[in-house]
């Protein structure tokens, strides 16, 4: 089992200091620790696209906070690389065309696989087309999605697409623990569900 966190390591000390990351985050908790540990080494700009949110309402909510934590924490923090935020096309039916036939499948299964690579996917493209240096994803901070895999489909659009992946598994070294540590020194919504409404039921 390859360790990530290692790999990691190894591709920031290969990297110039300021280079430009695209960073897809899922929500503000996960990306919390993600940007203290890497915004003294990487330029990033985090990536909201989540059409796995299948309910509008949530999916602004989980919009404007991590918005809003961006801005808190670049005014407490003061990271050495400016963090600065894009938001991707909402568009639910992208989440439901991939999830087709697979909606009966357990949370973490092969629903969950495509719903990753739909999102890594277009991460490396627009990384690709607006010349980052690299792309990478929060989702490897929480214990409930498979790093593994995650890893494994970054490395096939890297690959494909062209564009350096950041491998990570940032659970680890207590990422997940601290990252809920910031959630309550920030005061951030964490929700008790990935986002769409196979995952709410489940």
């Amino acid at each position: 089992m390859v360790n990530y966190q290692i790999e990691l390591e190894k591709k920031i000390l290969d990297s110039p200091r300021g280079s430009k990351l695209l960073l897809h985050s899922c929500c503000a908790p996960c990306s919390s620790y993600v940007l203290k540990y890497l915004s003294s080494i990487f330029e990033i700009c985090v990536y909201y696209y989540n059409p796995n949110i299948t309910d509008k309402e949530e999916y602004r909510k989980r919009v404007e906070e991590q918005k809003e934590f961006i801005a808190n924490f670049s005014k407490k923090e003061n990271p050495k690389y400016p963090i600065t935020f894009k938001e991707g096309a909402y568009q639910t039916e992208d989440f439901f065309a991939i999830a087709k036939g697979y909606e009966e499948c357990k949370e973490g299964g092969e629903r969950c696989f495509r719903c990753y690579e739909m999102r890594l996917k277009e991460t490396a493209r627009l990384a690709k087309e607006e010349d980052f240096d690299f792309f990478a994803t929060t989702l490897t901070i929480s214990p409930l999605k498979n790093a593994q895999k995650l890893n494994e489909l970054g490395y096939e659009l890297e690959r494909k697409i062209g564009i350096q992946y950041l491998p990570s598994d940032f659970k680890k070294k207590n990422g997940y623990k601290k990252s809920i540590e910031l959630s309550k020194e920030y005061g951030l919504y964490r929700q008790d569900y990935c986002g769409c409404c196979y995952s709410k039921v489940k």
